[in-house]
């Protein structure tokens, strides 16, 4: 049993967001502005029980620049057992339609994967879009906001989950390979030990893959800007949000009461 989570590097929720000559930076006052991102993590946890369960290994694949290390490092020091960094200038700028195809392409380059996990969705792009872009490319089974995954059959090639929608919950079964996007009900990651801190330091400096679009075959014109369907030629703050406040005074709460009742009919708000 193969099973790989597409990790991404994201900024740290406490990271102070700005816009610079139309790009956005982030920094942190606490020194860590880049993070795994959170919802991923709980897709890390849900990939190694699964490994606890019914054996095989997991591989963690991340997709950006060089700082998309520490989203891997995160992966292997909770127990993941490879890594695969896919890093290239080439895919700069990709939105999830270029992302979707590198990610598949290095899925199909590892060979014999029998299921993929991603968290929800990232918390800096918020789309949602990726896990299932990439279960369509690869044609394989898709399960998008899984709350659990209740049996799981590598030699009968099914899989059961729960999946949350808007009237409740949906149980519904397929078959493997399958991708799947997980909700944060489904489990609650560890924390990383010592000791796997330290093999994760020690892989990532020795270890480490490092693929870029030539040894996934890529077609160039299908990653990056190029590749993308969406492209952002202007971003900018929001201007501040105004207003005024009006402090009501009286000698006693039923006068500031009946004031205020006079204020709102006056404005029109009842």
């Amino acid at each position: 049993m193969h099973t790989v989570i597409c990790a991404k590097q994201t900024p740290s929720t406490t990271a102070i967001l700005a816009v610079e000559e139309g790009k956005v930076t982030w920094s942190d006052p606490g020194g860590s502005p880049d993070i795994a991102n959170p919802w991923d993590e709980y897709a890390i946890e849900e990939a190694i029980r699964l490994r606890e369960k019914h054996g095989g290994k997991v591989t963690a694949i991340s997709m950006g620049p060089e700082e998309a290390r520490e989203a891997l490092k995160t992966a292997i020091a909770m127990g993941c057992d490879e890594a695969v960094l896919i890093s290239d200038e080439a895919i700069k700028g990709s939105d999830t339609l270029a992302t979707s195809y590198v990610l598949a392409k290095a899925i199909e380059k590892l060979g014999d994967v029998d299921l993929v996990i991603f968290g929800r969705q990232a918390i800096d792009g918020d789309t949602g879009q990726t896990s299932m872009q990439v279960a369509r490319r690869l044609g394989w089974t898709p399960f998008s906001l899984v709350s659990s995954v209740d049996e799981l059959d590598p030699e009968g090639r099914t899989v059961s989950v729960t999946r949350a929608i808007e009237s409740g919950r949906q149980k519904v079964k397929g078959a493997l390979p399958a991708a799947l996007s997980v909700l944060k009900e489904i489990n609650e990651p560890r924390y990383p030990s010592f000791k796997g801190i330290r093999k994760a330091t020690k892989y990532m400096r020795r270890e480490l893959r490092t693929w870029g679009a030539a040894d996934l075959e890529a077609d160039v014109d299908r990653i990056g800007e190029a590749g993308s369907g969406v492209s952002w030629p202007e971003i900018y703050m929001l201007p501040p949000r105004e207003g005024e406040c009006t402090i009501i005074e009286a000698d006693t709460p039923e006068a500031a009461a009946s004031a205020l009742v006079d204020k709102l009919f006056e404005e029109k708000v009842i």
